[in-house]
């Protein structure tokens, strides 16, 4: 159904029918990933996740805000990029133009809204390091 509105989905991709995608069109998955039941993809930028990469139950990913400094407050559209092999973990929130590096994980409830280097482990409000992933 996401391919039919214009997803890039690749190969052996779980996505939870409870799972909310606003505009899928900006929306691209590699390879094994999943995305949890309710989980939620707002996608009014570009969202991509890459291979095996997991997004947890009740995630929030999210690429669209104002610029607030305008007073119109027009929307921006900023990017997330999610790399491969990353555990975006049960209700975490990730802000737009957030990039998460390849194998970092996302800790339960974090709010991420600065970019999270490769193999990092982080935690928190806001999102700090909290380890790295060495395995």
């Amino acid at each position: 159904m996401l391919r039919a509105f214009g997803a890039r989905v690749g190969r052996e991709v779980h996505v939870y029918p409870t799972a909310h995608i606003m505009m899928p069109w900006n929306l691209t998955l590699g390879n094994g990933c999943a995305v949890g039941d309710h989980a939620i993809i707002y996608a009014l930028g570009p969202i991509r996740l890459g291979d095996r990469t997991t997004v947890s139950q009740y995630a929030h990913l999210c690429a669209g805000s104002h610029d607030w400094r305008d007073q119109a407050m027009p929307l921006t559209k900023p990017a997330i990029t999610i790399g491969a092999d990353v555990w975006v973990c049960a209700d975490v929130f990730v802000g737009p133009g957030v990039t998460i590096g390849n194998a970092a994980i996302l800790g339960a409830r974090a709010v991420v809204v600065k970019d999270v280097a490769s193999r990092s482990i982080v935690a928190g409000n806001p999102a700090r390091p909290v380890g790295r992933r060495d395995t």
